[in-house]
């Protein structure tokens, strides 16, 4: 149970990281100026989207390294 466990949170920090990667920078840098910045920019839904569901991995991430750290896995089976 607890490689499982070790898995699924390996597997949520990976998912984390490239979630963390696919957001725009919402700093308008020197493209503000000219007014540019609008151009490149994703549409609002698909960033909430990928807001929420990067704020559930990192929730899943987070919980799963409680529990791990805890040592509730090992206490449960009586290791």
């Amino acid at each position: 149970m607890e490689a499982f466990f070790e898995f699924l949170w390996s597997a949520s920090a990976i998912l984390l990281i490239i979630l963390v990667l696919l957001h725009s920078p919402k700093g308008d840098g020197l493209a503000g100026i000219g007014g540019q910045a609008q151009l490149f920019s994703s549409s609002k839904s698909a960033e909430q989207n990928l807001n929420r569901i990067t704020w559930t991995v990192a929730t899943l991430f987070l919980s799963i390294s409680v529990v791990l750290g805890a040592g509730w896995l090992s206490a449960a089976t009586g290791q």
